[in-house]
């Protein structure tokens, strides 16, 4: 099935809440200079907390390098963004979907027309796509004390200033720091709307 981007009225996006999820290094990358994760990013309290944010998730969507680099063993409903993409269509391993066809507002009537929770775990591409369209919370962990240099940051606009004044320049405000594991360390900032952050 493989709609495009013609309906007449635009939905509530109200119904929907847009969660992001990252581990970044001090230097705000997501992956090393050769496009893959190291191990300087993987924790296995971070990997905790990270599976169960994504189990509270009705969807989870992600681009299509990191659909290919992550089994869905979970067996989590999939949104797949990539341009190979015709519109909206289901597949066998998932909802593949075309930012540039199909509207964000769209594509969440069209795979969850109840409403739900959507987790967005990266790469790059699809985590500027949401901060344009504004999420309800962004779940950001630093791995403090690794330098990944010429990696991928986890927001073009890192480019300007560290994840942190990206993710304030759109309108939202940490939470409490939550120290994941003391020994790395490796600790959480849960970002909100300026409105909900105090809830």
């Amino acid at each position: 099935m493989a709609t495009s981007s013609s309906s007449s009225s635009t939905p509530d996006t109200r119904r929907w809440t847009i969660e992001g999820f990252a581990i970044v290094s001090d230097d705000d990358r997501i992956t090393d200079a050769h496009g893959r994760m190291p191990d300087a990013l993987r924790n296995q309290a971070d990997w905790r907390t990270f599976q169960a944010g994504l189990d509270r998730m009705d969807a989870v969507l992600l681009g299509r390098l990191s659909h290919e680099a992550t089994p869905n063993r979970a067996g989590r409903l999939r949104i797949v963004a990539s341009s190979r993409a015709r519109g909206i269509e289901r597949r066998d391993d998932g909802w593949w979907w075309s930012p540039v066809l199909v509207p964000v507002a769209d594509m969440l009537a069209t795979v969850l027309p109840d409403g739900g929770a959507v987790g967005v775990p990266g790469g790059r591409g699809v985590f500027d796509i949401f901060l344009a369209h504004g999420y309800d919370a962004f779940h950001l962990t630093r791995a403090r004390g690794v330098e990944l240099p010429g990696g991928n940051p986890v927001f073009s606009d890192c480019s300007t200033g560290k994840a942190e004044l990206v993710l304030a320049r759109h309108g939202l405000q940490p939470g409490p720091e939550t120290v994941l594991d003391p020994d790395w360390p490796v600790v959480l900032t849960v970002w909100r709307p300026a409105h909900s952050a105090g809830g």
